[in-house]
């Protein structure tokens, strides 16, 4: 089974959303993954992430902001995907075999829940994206462009 990643700076939100989304995204496509998500530093979830997880379905309402070190075997992943450009500029080395992905979303915080649906929408695109190489076989999508139909806000 594939283990996945995704950071954020405090795991409350685009780290949360995509943890969420790329499960489902998995589990749509049969595909047993792995997925976890952490921060640089631990928060609390978002209402904000609730409400727009709970509009496709998804609930949030047990997850937790964490760290990684709150992750199981934090140094074992197979994906390493960081959805801030500042997680990215802070996230660990990780040993040769993990695939490291950088997929930057704009922080929807303090926005109103249209922004919210806006991220969480292209955040869908993308992990679906990421979920859909797998099942097939193929490379990750290598950037945040790479995912069709997806536009940097």
């Amino acid at each position: 089974m594939k283990r996945v990643l995704i950071l954020c700076t405090h795991n409350s939100a685009r780290s949360q959303m995509a943890e969420a989304l790329t499960r489902e995204a998995a589990r749509r496509a049969d595909l047993p993954l792995d997925v976890h998500s952490a921060g640089t530093e631990a928060t609390f979830v978002k209402e904000d992430a609730k409400t727009v997880m709970a509009e496709l379905g998804l609930d949030l309402s047990a997850h937790t902001s964490k760290t990684l070190h709150d992750v199981p075997d934090a140094q074992n992943f197979d994906y390493v995907i960081t959805v801030c450009d500042s997680a990215n500029d802070a996230c660990p080395l990780y040993p040769g075999q993990t695939e490291r992905r950088h997929y930057p979303f704009v922080d929807p915080s303090g926005g109103s829940l249209d922004k919210w649906r806006e991220v969480r929408d292209q955040m869908k695109v993308q992990f679906d994206a990421f979920v859909d190489a797998l099942a097939k076989g193929e490379a990750a999508p290598a950037t945040y462009a790479d995912a069709p139909a997806v536009r940097h806000a």
